[in-house]
């Protein structure tokens, strides 16, 4: 039985009392009864807050401002009853004797998650291999393993595996010999990383707006920001959609500039047919816990160039020379991955198919479910490629964007794990330096404030999606 006590106010009780129960209890409701304890309302810390803004005070009555409409239940309730409800993204309702006095209450302390991990497979059978041989460090045999076959499922040549998707965007840079007086063209609407990245590098990242339908650098906007010290191009695959890699391709061979392609978020993303990666001179990934596999931290650079490939493995590791121990030919970095994460990728790349079905019965859930709600865009996916939905991600109508952090913030009260989209690069303090007065990013603003990603992990089922569903149609705006 719950501790109604910690939840429970009087009708003859004012806003700070009910407010002052509600910090108590963390779970932003109480439920107001009269004297024989006779279930009369509830109130949340969002009725408190709009009563605030509508001038009430913290000592106005609680009985001005109640919900005397809300959804309760018979104590004896069938579990039928109460899953229709919570299927409704209600997560608490108050139980009653059928006299209608509280008596306590039931939560749906179900989470539906954002991005997890799903390690069902042969992790724990190789991770044991490491530890029972002693293999734990950079050598051993899963690292080789996991690079030979991740080149084998994207078709790039040579994959090289690294300690996180950060630093395989640095041994990328660093490859291209991209250093000081260099400019690098990324796109304003990204994770930081291929940004700090370039800056780290002693580069200047010059940023580019995106398409507002893609979500990637926008390819017509490119050569306007071309100058005589521009060495490369980052293509960010946002969100598993890849960017216009066929007019990309060939703004980079007019000028002579190098493309590194971020996949990060689009393993498994395919443009016109062959696997993201394919169509610049560097590839990166990222198996951070949250992506389509995982090794927890860990990344991969990768490359159809056998030159830049061996370049980048002396590189990789400290720029000792490959035939001369402890002899360094250049100054290098230690980016090498652990045999224990290569255990781990290994037992992920078996999955590989499984991850990408479960990923596709999500989006034609979500597609279903979300289609008829008037004021919501679903992600869009151009007719040439396959988008792997790293994360689900939909827009609301603009006129409706002050209304994008309120969504946010209820939708996780209510265990629907969602997040905003990155800040667009402009936004921030540590990248404005490297700004034109002229630049203007309007799409990258537009999207950041209008989109919202949705759960898009392994195990969110048609259930949860109806959820959702329910959530965005019905409670938006209570």
């Amino acid at each position: 039985m719950k501790n109604i006590k910690k939840f429970k106010v009087t009708i003859q009780s004012n806003i700070k009392d009910a407010l002052l129960k509600i910090n108590s209890n963390y779970k932003g409701i109480c439920f107001v009864v009269d004297k024989y304890d006779i279930l009369k309302g509830v109130i949340t810390d969002g009725d408190i807050r709009r009563a605030l803004l509508n001038g009430y005070k913290l000592n106005s009555k609680i009985s001005k401002i109640i919900k005397r409409k809300f959804i309760y239940l018979n104590i004896k309730s069938e579990k039928k009853k109460i899953t229709k409800y919570f299927n409704q993204a209600i997560r608490i309702i108050p139980l009653v004797n059928n006299n209608k006095k509280l008596v306590s209450f039931i939560e749906d302390d179900s989470k539906i998650s954002l991005a997890k991990p799903s390690l069902d497979g042969n992790e724990l059978r190789y991770l044991t291999n490491c530890i029972n041989t002693g293999w734990i460090s950079s050598t051993g045999k899963y690292v080789r393993l996991f690079e030979k076959k991740f080149s084998k499922y994207t078709k790039i040549k040579h994959s090289l595996a690294v300690s996180n998707g950060t630093v395989a965007l640095q041994l990328a840079i660093k490859t291209l010999d991209i250093g000081f007086n260099d400019e690098v063209i990324v796109p304003n609407l990204t994770f930081a990383s291929p940004v700090n990245a370039v800056i780290h590098a002693g580069a200047k990242p010059v940023f580019v707006d995106v398409n507002e339908k893609t979500f990637c650098i926008n390819e017509n906007l490119i050569e306007k920001k071309i100058s005589k010290r521009t060495k490369a191009i980052i293509v960010v695959h946002l969100y598993g959609h890849p960017a216009n890699m066929k007019k990309i391709s060939r703004i980079a061979n007019k000028y002579n500039l190098k493309i590194i392609e971020d996949c990060a978020e689009a393993l498994s993303s395919f443009y016109n047919k062959k696997h993201v990666g394919n169509f610049g001179d560097v590839a990166t990934f990222s198996f951070f816990g949250n992506k389509l596999i995982t090794t927890g931290e860990g990344g991969m650079t990768c490359f159809n160039s056998k030159k830049l490939r061996d370049k980048a493995e002396i590189l990789r590791d400290h720029g000792m020379s490959k035939n001369k121990k402890y002899w360094h030919e250049q100054v290098g970095f230690n980016f090498r991955m652990t045999n224990i994460q290569g255990a781990i990728g290994c037992a992920q790349l078996e999955r590989i198919n499984w991850f990408v079905k479960q990923k596709n019965i999500l989006v034609k859930n979500y597609q279903k479910e979300l289609s008829k709600i008037n004021f919501i865009t679903l992600p869009y996916q151009d007719k040439n490629v396959i988008n792997s939905y790293w994360l689900y991600t939909i827009k609301i109508d603009s006129n409706l964007k002050k209304y994008r952090e309120k969504i946010l913030v209820k939708m996780n009260s209510r265990g629907i794990e969602t997040r905003p989209i990155f800040y667009p690069m402009n936004f921030m303090k540590p990248f404005k330096k490297y700004l034109n007065k002229r630049d203007k990013f309007p799409i990258s603003k537009k999207l950041f404030e209008t989109s919202i990603s949705l759960p898009s992990a392994y195990d969110v089922k048609k259930n949860d999606v109806i959820k959702v569903r329910n959530f965005l149609k019905n409670y938006i705006f209570e």
